[in-house]
């Protein structure tokens, strides 16, 4: 199980660009013949999934009130997260870890998840770097990181968890 650690007062786009970042590490683990992959997928689900909830029960909602984020963006965001859950449960139902069928669908998670990010980073991110004030992002940060926890704590990558928010 992964544990995140929590450290209060954290900007939210920190937080949120440190998550990115491990979740790049983690593609390159799952794309290594030399890795753990399994585990590496396990973490990474994990992480994707604790990751999306608290961003959108947690910071997007907030977000949208500040004059200079695109509430558009915002939800789009909200709409790749799906994307991004639907393409890691493919991948967790595949059941030979390093099969051809196995690459590819890590190809197609990693397709949506990076173009995601990069979207996250350029418009909603920017944005709320520039609009946000520093107390309220450092707010949003707190209540990320307690969210995020939560989820992790209750195992929320595991394959029944991910179907259920798929399907819902």
């Amino acid at each position: 199980m992964v544990k995140a650690e929590v450290r209060n007062g954290r900007d939210v786009v920190e937080v949120i660009l440190e998550d990115h970042r491990r979740m790049e590490e983690l593609f390159r683990r799952m794309r290594s013949v030399e890795a753990d992959r399994a585990a590496a997928l396990e973490e990474f689900a994990a992480l994707l999934v604790a990751h999306g909830e608290a961003e959108e029960t947690e910071v997007y909602g907030a977000l949208k009130r500040f004059r200079g984020v695109d509430n558009d963006e915002v939800d789009h965001g909200s709409e790749e997260h799906a994307e991004g859950n639907e393409a890691l449960l493919a991948l967790l139902e595949v059941k030979d870890v390093g099969s051809e069928e196995w690459d590819d669908r890590l190809e197609d998670l990693v397709k949506a998840v990076t173009h995601h990010v990069d979207e996250e980073e350029r418009t909603i991110l920017n944005g709320t770097r520039e609009n946000v004030p520093d107390e309220r992002r450092a707010e949003l940060g707190d209540a990320f990181q307690a969210a995020r926890a939560k989820q992790l704590a209750s195992d929320c990558g595991r394959l029944e968890h991910v179907r259920e928010l798929v399907h819902r």
